[in-house]
């Protein structure tokens, strides 16, 4: 998540940006109403018509160099008609657009819109639970094979990132030696073409999308694709169906998503037991995201970022709990 002060919206600088690509300029307004900031901000428009996306990014905020990853691997999928959203190049031709302005640098790109609903609109039928596992088993296949030339960092680079936030925002002891427990357990394991590559990191229901026509699920948002055991996309798409799914239909879902999975990729024998270890690895990447977010505290804040940043200290003390010592 950003940090709160660019949870803001700016149609200016958006519409600045967007000069570099082409767009519908009577429906412009209308669409960078319905934007959203989380991890970005993100503004809609429609080109001829069609929706598509402008994400901009606090260059202060990101890596390029991750960014540029991402946006390889995306164009990667399309090639191996992975159905998977698809970016869309600026009038240079880029897809990573660095802008300089009053308000600082940013970085842009732009993403086609994609058919359907998010798997969470739906009501998780067997048949949309087993192509959501088997999209994400699919996904892990292509992962195995890919070689890129801008390479995304890995979950080393990602704990030594954790490892500053937590000493930077004076973080309690426990969760720095959380920190060495998971680095440690997580090194130990054998990394393989059949357990490790680029995974999505969050391949959770609302970022993939039922096309109820093609009869097939389309994701989005690879920003936090890393290098990493796959098991961590499992981890979370799991934990993410138990919070959408009622308790008693909770079992069945579950093995209906496995079977999707395991229709293209095996799992290992103990996957359920590593699994543990890939939760508390998420654990502290979103304690340290959250950390750093509510630490800058500003001068007439609004009501809502008074109540984000109380729901968010909630959150951080819920993940201070569930470690123990």
């Amino acid at each position: 998540m950003l940090k709160l002060k660019y949870l803001y919206e700016n149609y200016e600088l958006a519409k600045a940006v967007l000069e570099n690509w082409e767009y519908d300029t009577d429906t412009l307004d209308n669409y960078l109403q319905q934007f959203r900031i989380s991890s970005n901000a993100v503004y809609p428009f429609s080109w001829q018509g069609n929706v598509r996306f402008l994400r901009l990014s606090p260059a202060s905020e990101k890596m390029e160099c991750n960014l540029r990853g991402e946006l390889e691997f995306l164009c990667y999928l399309k090639s191996r008609n992975y159905p998977a959203v698809i970016p869309v190049a600026s009038h240079s031709g880029e897809l990573v657009v660095t802008f300089d302005s009053v308000w600082g640098k940013y970085y842009a790109s732009v993403f086609q819109g994609v058919d359907g609903i998010s798997i969470e609109d739906t009501d998780c039928n067997d048949q949309i639970l087993f192509a959501y596992g088997k999209a994400m088993g699919q996904l892990h296949m292509l992962s195995a094979g890919y070689s890129p030339e801008n390479r995304k960092w890995t979950y080393r680079d990602v704990l030594l990132w954790i490892e500053k936030v937590l000493q930077e925002y004076c973080a309690p002891g426990k969760m720095l030696a959380e920190l060495d427990a998971v680095r440690h357990a997580l090194n130990a394991l054998p990394q393989t073409g059949d357990t490790f590559g680029l995974i999505h990191y969050d391949f959770e229901p609302d970022n993939v999308f039922w096309n109820e026509h093609s009869q097939c699920c389309t994701a989005i948002d690879f920003e936090d694709s890393m290098y990493h055991f796959f098991l961590v996309d499992l981890a979370q798409a799991l934990d993410a169906l138990l919070e959408n799914i009622p308790a008693d239909r909770q079992s069945g879902a579950i093995n209906t998503f496995l079977r999707g999975y395991q229709s293209v990729r095996t799992l290992e024998p103990d996957y359920a037991e590593k699994l543990k270890l890939m939760r508390r690895f998420c654990n502290l990447y979103s304690y340290a995201r959250l950390i750093r977010c509510v630490a800058e505290e500003y001068s007439n804040e609004p009501d809502w970022m008074v109540g984000l940043r109380a729901k968010l200290h909630c959150k951080i003390k819920l993940l201070e709990i569930s470690i123990a010592g």
